[in-house]
């Protein structure tokens, strides 16, 4: 079927940009199977510009698609298994889970087992379809390498590993809003879900949309009467905010499964070159199980690593060009393509936070910065530390993320240079400070 109009790439929809098309790969659980990481490779090289981008929802983009190429490379992915199995249902494939899912020694349920049961919920109910692009659920297992400031319409949390905490729009993973037990989970998303797009006007795409109109007290009452199982209350908010990761992850980890090991790297600034992703093909083979798994950190992680080889396999990493030092300036900073290949960017985002980094590896200073070309925030999903907003070409507005100002936060600087911001977070974090 022809694709809905969206201006959010698919891999049946291909957008265009300044430097081509843009195919976009959703991948279930964030996992590539080396063999479909040869099959992208390839494609990348003989029908785009070559250069992929890691998203911040897992998933991959092929950039650069040529003119006339875009049924040849659809084909090509959909060949290596890449596309929906209900070609109606590619833009509602939205799960995130964390990368280290069914192998973080601190998870309390294996979630893996209901995201699959909740990704085939998505496509075999036709209904669910209508749901935007951008419509997004959450399903954590309790991992430490996890993201949890992703803004999701709706998030799923092992409580234990049997029972699963709900929150909506982004409400924060210690204030839940009910818990259920872990078998109905398929037909609470069932129902809720249904429930949204009954109640929701066109314009509201979003849960948070929705809730302007109605409190999530009456939305779940209205839930309940959907159910044939009662919603728990949830647990007292305990004002504590959920461990996980603050900084991409970078280096060798622990795995819950004896003698194995876990391995992440970052790609610089979210980038690969389909050379790099045919080279990670491989060592996932020879090191790990074939598997590469992306991260929200627009990086990746290898699983199932003996922890015999892991040194071997992380030096491998590096000399392919990734980050794999914790330390990496580039860990820290997020990049949307710019104006090199966007037609809204106003500054080159992507060859500035190459710059910044170089500047804060200088003064070893680490915070973390989203530097973006237009106010739509295209590369960063949460709200950073830091952002740098792109105001002319060669200047940048600073603000600082805070709980009491919405968007970016407070404006701290109305213009700036990327030397006179690199100079700046020398004066306010010096080396040896903790990350901002």
């Amino acid at each position: 079927p022809t694709p809905r109009a969206s201006a959010c790439p698919g891999l049946l929809r291909i957008v265009p940009a300044l430097d081509g098309g843009i195919c976009r790969v959703k991948l279930p659980g964030g996992v590539l199977h080396s063999a479909q990481a040869r099959a992208i490779g390839e494609a990348a090289r003989r029908y785009a510009s070559g250069t992929l981008e890691l998203t911040n929802r897992s998933n991959l983009q092929i950039r650069g698609v040529l003119p006339g190429q875009e049924a040849p490379l659809i084909d090509a992915l959909l060949g290596a298994g890449l596309g929906p199995r209900v070609a109606s249902a590619d833009d509602v494939r939205n799960l995130l889970l964390s990368p280290a899912a069914g192998l973080d020694p601190q998870a309390r349920m294996d979630v893996r087992p209901l995201a699959s049961q909740l990704l085939d919920l998505l496509q075999d109910t036709p209904a669910l379809h209508a749901l935007s692009p951008k419509f997004a659920l959450q399903l954590d297992g309790g991992e430490a390498l996890a993201m949890r400031e992703h803004p999701h319409d709706l998030w799923l949390a092992a409580e234990d590993d049997q029972h699963l905490l709900l929150g909506l729009a982004g409400c924060p993973l210690e204030a839940p809003l009910a818990r259920i037990e872990a078998t109905h989970a398929v037909e609470l998303v069932r129902q809720l879900l249904l429930l949204f797009l009954e109640l929701a006007t066109p314009e509201q795409s979003r849960m948070r949309q929705l809730l302007a109109d109605i409190t999530p007290t009456e939305l779940l009452q209205r839930l309940q009467a959907r159910l044939n199982f009662t919603l728990q209350p949830a647990p007292p908010a305990n004002g504590q905010p959920a461990d996980s990761t603050s900084r991409a992850p970078a280096g060798i980890y622990p795995q819950a499964q004896s003698d194995l090991c876990m391995v992440a790297a970052g790609a610089q600034l979210g980038r690969l070159h389909a050379e790099q992703l045919l080279a990670l093909a491989e060592l996932s083979e020879r090191h790990s199980d074939g598997e590469l798994r992306l991260t929200p950190w627009q990086g990746l992680l290898l699983g199932n690593v003996p922890e015999s080889v892991s040194a071997e396999l992380l030096a491998a990493l590096g000399e392919l060009g990734l980050l794999t030092r914790i330390d990496e300036p580039l860990l820290g900073l997020v990049a949307c393509t710019g104006s090199a290949a966007c037609a809204r960017g106003l500054a080159d985002s992507k060859h500035h936070a190459l710059h910044l980094a170089d500047l804060l590896r200088a003064s070893g200073t680490r915070p973390q910065v989203h530097l973006s070309a237009c106010p739509r925030s295209c590369a960063s999903a949460r709200v950073q530390p830091y952002t740098l907003l792109a105001s002319t070409p060669d200047h940048y507005q600073l603000y600082q993320r805070t709980p009491e100002v919405p968007g970016f936060g407070r404006l701290l600087a109305p213009a700036m240079t990327i030397d006179e911001a690199g100079a700046w977070f020398a004066r306010q974090h010096p080396a040896g400070t903790p990350d901002a």
